[in-house]
């Protein structure tokens, strides 16, 4: 445990407490609303962010949460309004995002590709004290969300014409989750990195899926996976010189391969038993049938 001692190390670790948390958190109403690679989106956009940062020595991590969420609210309202389909939103987010990053670092003063490498796959020496308390806040504000409003984000991302009808101002929440979604992202990408940080908003809710039905169950679940694989992830990168964020959803993705593994005999036992007349278990996380209220 003398990682413990390097002050480097202890931010690390508590950026990537925070990460596994409010990762999952967001990703498993992603999930819900079919929209997994709206991480990728962001992370993209996020760049631009990064890359004003440095160009007008400002925080990096405040700007890329500017960024970030100017961008998800624009790709929510074409998402509306805009003929263009959603699909077409998210690649002009890819690509613009991640040329405007690009270009703003190389213009910014002393800019380099070794600046921005920190940030699109994570790094552990790089957290600075500024960055931590950026990220405590921001995580307090995605758990703030995702945790006091989970009924009314699980309805409109189970349903939304059906949310809709109960009373439920749809468009404003549809936009809180992408705002969430953003600042997810800018609280990832110093431990993860942009690049990678769709992966962890994502994995460990399909890992957390294979378990349980419930959705109270897969967000309890998808959490802690996120906790333990950003924890192992930072301390096995220290003691083995390798890129933080690549060994994070690695481990993710290996955790994902076990889970399955373990849950394929209950389903089977689960199919058997309603072959034989048992009856039925709603699936609420990976499915689209509603009526688990009971487990938001």
């Amino acid at each position: 445990m003398e990682f413990l001692n390097y002050a480097f190390m202890q931010r690390a670790l508590l950026a990537a407490v925070l990460v596994g948390i409010t990762a999952p958190a967001v990703g498993i109403y992603l999930v819900q609303r079919r929209q997994a690679l709206m991480g990728d989106g962001i992370g993209h956009v996020a760049m631009t962010g990064v890359g004003l940062g440095f160009l007008l020595t400002w925080s990096p991590v405040w700007m890329a949460t500017v960024v970030s969420v100017l961008g998800a609210v624009v790709m929510e309202l074409i998402r509306w309004y805009g003929r263009t389909r959603g699909d077409i939103a998210l690649a002009m987010l890819f690509y613009g995002g991640m040329a405007g990053g690009v270009m703003f670092i190389n213009l910014a003063p002393g800019g380099s590709n070794a600046n921005l490498t920190s940030y699109l796959f994570g790094s552990l020496s790089t957290v600075s004290e500024s960055d931590v308390t950026a990220i405590l806040l921001l995580a307090a504000f995605v758990v703030l969300i995702t945790v006091g409003l989970r009924r009314q984000l699980f309805a409109v991302s189970q349903d939304e014409e059906f949310a809709r009808v109960t009373g439920l101002p749809v468009r404003a929440l549809n936009l809180l989750t992408a705002v969430t979604a953003a600042v997810t992202v800018t609280v990832a990408m110093r431990v993860v990195g942009l690049l990678l940080v769709s992966a962890l908003m994502v994995v460990p809710v399909a890992a957390a899926q294979q378990l349980t039905r419930s959705f109270a169950a897969t967000f309890a679940i998808a959490v802690a996976l996120g906790v333990a694989v950003t924890i192992g992830g930072t301390v096995t990168s220290y003691y083995q010189e390798v890129p933080p964020g690549a060994t994070i959803v690695l481990l993710t993705i290996g955790a994902f391969i076990v889970l399955t593994a373990l849950a394929t005999p209950l389903a089977r036992r689960r199919a058997r038993a309603a072959a034989a007349g048992d009856p039925p278990e709603c699936r609420i996380p990976s499915g689209r049938t509603a009526g688990d209220e009971v487990g938001v």
